[in-house]
């Protein structure tokens, strides 16, 4: 006869009833909402399943003793520990997400428009600023543990680049990785919902409606093959520690502009990438149980995440602003808040709120260039604080 105690209702508590409620909105803003699904779906199927008592998704064998969440050391043994294990802390997902999101990038708006790099790198801003601010409130709170490595991962959120977050976290606290991970994931996937009120606070409406003329050069196909290798070699010979995420950028990005690796480019495009955003989304929901989350440090981590994704967003605008004040032609200053990683979601906010203030612009194409350009800014600037720390 079953006994009642070895049922999951007998294991339920408030604190995973609490996270179970927080994997369903996180399911209702991506499907009734339509808020990044590919994102919020596999994060909040992943939250629910993970804190249903004793499905022992997560469980990891620690000195002879099996424990329930993952534990850094141990030896998983269950289905999602053993992906996380082999996926995310071996590095492998994501370095090849990094290949798939080349494969996925036109380099065309920051090739034609050099200038929009700027904004990408001064997004980056952010990232540091972040960083001195988890090092300030580390040395007022000691209890949180946030030290320099610490400080790094949880700036390194500032760039909305979930994979070079586990990365960089992964290789300098990974007793981090699952709260800086959901942290980046969760705003990524919240960009809509972030980005718009700051946008606004420092710009006016007249900033907003600036025009900015469709791109006009049109990239040959030579600069585009060239831009990858040539990119590729300056940025890891500057920066070497950033060799595993550049390189399987740049790499996918060569597949799609080479012509002749069609085949490849489209399974790294889609088929590839989908399979890995499934693994990564259902891991990084399985880090959002009860027993991990709902704790100072990672709490601490989530809300100084915000910090770091305002501030980023917060950067790449004034800069744009400031570039207006000796540019000729003027920009449109929301532009600099795609400077962050979150291709394309940042970008699409750009536009969105781009035609609400003037429906003649269209600043989508606009917006890449920086949206790309804070790509290879957020992975160099991970390649920076490991050549530091690491």
């Amino acid at each position: 006869m079953l006994d009642f105690f070895q049922i999951g209702f007998a294991g339920l508590t408030w604190g995973s009833i609490i996270m179970i409620t927080i994997g369903a909105i996180l399911l209702y803003l991506g499907i009734a909402k339509k808020m990044e699904p590919l994102l919020l779906v596999p994060i909040g199927f992943g939250t629910v399943l993970v804190n249903l008592p004793f499905g022992g998704l997560m469980e990891c064998i620690v000195a002879g003793r099996v424990v329930e969440s993952y534990a850094i050391g141990g030896e998983p043994a269950g289905l999602i520990s053993r992906i996380f294990h082999y996926g995310i802390v071996w590095e492998i997902i994501p370095c090849l997400i990094f290949l798939g999101l080349g494969a996925m990038t036109d380099f065309g708006p920051l090739i034609a428009n050099p200038k929009t790099l700027i904004l990408g790198a001064g997004a980056q801003f952010g990232v540091y600023f972040a960083f001195f601010v988890a090092l300030l409130i580390g040395g007022l709170w000691p209890d949180l543990h946030i030290g320099i490595k610490e400080a790094c991962s949880i700036g390194i959120i500032g760039g909305a680049d979930g994979p070079t977050t586990i990365y960089l976290t992964n290789r300098l606290a990974p007793h981090f990785i699952g709260a800086t991970a959901v942290a980046a994931y969760t705003y990524m996937a919240l960009v809509p919902i972030i980005q718009p009120p700051v946008i606004k606070l420092l710009t006016t409406r007249k900033e907003r409606e600036i025009y900015m003329k469709p791109q006009q050069r049109l990239v040959s196909k030579i600069e585009e093959i060239l831009f990858p290798v040539i990119a590729a070699v300056i940025i890891i010979l500057l920066v070497p520690k950033s060799a595993p995420l550049i390189g399987m950028f740049m790499f996918g990005n060569l597949l799609t502009v080479s012509g002749v690796t069609d085949r490849l480019a489209d399974t790294a495009a889609n088929a590839f990438i989908n399979i890995l955003t499934i693994l990564l989304g259902l891991c990084i929901g399985a880090f959002l149980s009860a027993q991990t989350f709902l704790q100072w440090e990672s709490l601490a981590v989530f809300g100084l995440g915000v910090v770091a994704f305002a501030a980023s967003t917060a950067f790449g605008v004034l800069l744009a602003k400031l570039m207006n004040l000796v540019s000729k032609e003027k920009i449109n200053p929301m532009i600099g808040a795609a400077g962050v990683s979150a291709v394309p979601m940042s970008a699409r906010v750009v536009q969105k709120m781009g035609q609400e203030a003037n429906p003649k612009n269209f600043l989508l194409m606009h917006a890449m260039g920086p949206n790309i350009a804070g790509v290879i800014g957020t992975a160099t600037a991970a390649g920076i604080f490991l050549g530091m720390l690491g």
